[in-house]
């Protein structure tokens, strides 16, 4: 079996317990798992003091709290010392007047990025590749998103995402294409022919375009 094959294998995947780990960090050590309770946007950058990764650790410290009101706690990590963090934290505070306030962890063995797949050897030799995990409160990964050295994340989009994911989990729905908090959502498709008369009967309080496809305010 080739290394390819078992590397591949040893991926997470969604809807299946994120890996646990302990890590330093420019907090100290942290546990993935002691975050249990609170939704975890793990994100991984290339490398400190590049410039790409500095624009997006600012934009997250500067919408830091948007993240805690939704109960989600951001965790950045790269294969760099925590000592080259924690100039990086006092660089762009110095620079761009904002202070890093979640964790950053120094993964300089590399266990944390092997165990989420965050190496990518046709993109770089060392560095991780800008990755996004989603892991909802019960600790579970829902969302994974993966970006070239080369491109910036967007916020909004990972706020967007935590959000509806969320949503989902409330009221057991689905989100369309460019869904945003207040916008209608999709209703479930019914799995039996009753379910299917009572759908076409017009449901209270349901947008019915066909049997399969209902949207609903919530």
């Amino acid at each position: 079996m080739s290394e390819e094959v078992v590397t591949q294998r040893s991926l997470p995947r969604l809807n299946e317990p994120a890996p646990d780990f302990t890590a330093e960090s420019t907090q100290g050590p942290i546990t993935l798992s002691s975050f249990r309770g609170k939704w975890v946007v793990l994100f991984s950058h290339p490398a400190d003091f590049t410039p790409v990764c500095t624009t997006e650790l600012v934009e997250f410290a500067r919408r830091y709290e948007e993240f805690k009101e939704i109960n989600t706690q951001l965790i950045g990590l790269s294969v760099d010392s925590v000592y080259a963090h924690l100039a990086w934290v006092r660089n762009m505070e110095e620079n761009f007047g904002v202070k890093i306030p979640y964790p950053m962890i120094a993964d300089l063995n590399t266990n944390v990025a092997q165990l989420y797949g965050m190496i990518h050897p046709g993109a770089s030799s060392t560095a991780t590749v800008r990755a996004v995990f989603v892991i909802d409160d019960k600790g579970i990964l829902r969302a994974m998103i993966y970006y070239p050295l080369t491109t910036g994340r967007n916020v909004d989009e990972i706020l967007r995402l935590v959000k509806a994911l969320q949503t989902t989990d409330a009221y057991k729905v689905s989100t369309p294409v460019n869904w945003k908090p207040g916008d209608e959502v999709i209703v479930p498709a019914p799995t039996t022919l009753e379910g299917v008369e009572k759908r076409l009967s017009q449901e209270e309080g349901v947008e019915v375009k066909d049997w399969y496809f209902a949207k609903k305010k919530i």
